[in-house]
């Protein structure tokens, strides 16, 4: 069964093009159109979405709002930001609304498709190069916050770093070749003790205290 996915995008041009990367992949399936978040969530409440694929800026309301309520009134809908905004504020605000992925609209039609499949199975997606470019900064000494909680375990950066990489607990659990079990434990530990109440809400914080490789 195809991936079912609404496109929320203002601009027709942009929608189109986003259109035409996506219909002829087999495994998704675009069912419906909307130029607000408002229409956004019309459309939701009548119709079975998987994925929203959602531009951040846009009128009436805008994506991160829309992520927001969406997530809250449907929470079985995943929410792929699309966005222009290789800013840190911007991914810092999507991951608060609950969004699932944060991609910019120069990427490739491969890396839109792989996003999609990513959240949808339940992973979390940050575009590499928004990525590299916030852990670049990170790394060289720009995060304002050092890590002073609870001791983190090696096993538990471990997972850390995957779920930065969107894998599911599953896949997580076949690389480092223990027991899913095990991967959903080193989850709850570290939610526990980052005092984060899900995925986005750790990255967040794991972004801000450089907890990340």
């Amino acid at each position: 069964m195809p991936i079912k996915i609404i496109l929320v995008e203002d601009h027709d041009i942009v929608r189109q093009g986003v259109r035409s990367l996506l219909e002829n992949d087999p495994e998704i399936e675009i069912v419906a159109e909307a130029t607000n978040g408002i229409e956004a969530l019309e459309i939701c409440s009548k119709m079975q979405v998987d994925v929203a694929v959602i531009d951040i800026n846009m009128p009436k309301m805008n994506g991160v709002d829309c992520t927001r309520i969406m997530k809250k009134q449907f929470p079985g809908i995943k929410a792929l930001i699309l966005s222009m905004h290789n800013d840190e504020n911007y991914l810092v605000d999507v991951l608060q609304a609950g969004a699932e992925g944060y991609i910019l609209k120069d990427s490739c039609r491969n890396e839109l498709g792989f996003a999609i499949r990513k959240v949808n199975f339940g992973g979390l997606y940050i575009d590499p190069e928004f990525t590299l470019s916030i852990l670049g900064k990170y790394m060289s000494g720009v995060s304002s916050a050092r890590y002073t909680g609870p001791a983190i375990t090696e096993g538990e950066i471990q997972v850390l770093d995957l779920i930065a990489q969107g894998l599911t607990n599953t896949q997580m659990a076949n690389k480092l070749f223990i027991s899913v079990r095990t991967i959903e434990s080193r989850r709850k530990k570290l939610l526990e003790k980052t005092g984060t109440v899900n995925t986005a809400t750790l990255m967040k914080f794991a972004l801000k205290h450089g907890l990340l490789k």
